[in-house]
């Protein structure tokens, strides 16, 4: 299967200029999130206006990005050369399958981080892994 070459997002954002063509909306809630918008058209300003956008579509092609919006009562369109979409997620470490450390190994390296830290405690660590 593909990627992904069209998404939608409800909620109202926020249009920022960041200068030289690149917008940046900003969604505060239900979830935070940033689409950054590099070399828009020139008439952006006048299409993202004052209002805040609600429903918006990013259709990603393969030379150009195009947004499609309802600004106050109108629906718009702006192109741009890419479009980033930045969707931070609160806990995406717990879903991830990382390794943990118990009793025992917590004493076994701290063992070993205190034998280093004595005068002479690397060259015996190293002595003692070349016997086994």
């Amino acid at each position: 299967m593909g990627p992904k070459m069209r998404r939608n997002f409800s909620g109202a954002f926020l249009a920022r200029d960041r200068g030289n063509g690149t917008w940046q909306l900003t969604r505060a809630a239900p979830h935070g999130m940033d689409v950054f918008l590099r070399e828009a058209e020139r008439g952006a300003a006048r299409a993202f206006g004052t209002a805040p956008i609600v429903e918006l579509e990013i259709e990603w092609h393969a030379r150009k990005v195009l947004l499609t919006f309802m600004a106050g009562d109108r629906l718009s369109s702006v192109e741009g050369a890419s479009a980033i979409v930045h969707e931070p997620f609160g806990r995406l470490y717990e879903s991830l399958p990382l390794a943990t450390i118990d009793a025992d190994a917590r004493r076994f390296w701290r063992r070993i981080f205190r034998l280093v830290r004595l005068p002479g405690g690397r060259y015996l660590l190293k002595l003692l892994t070349r016997l086994r």
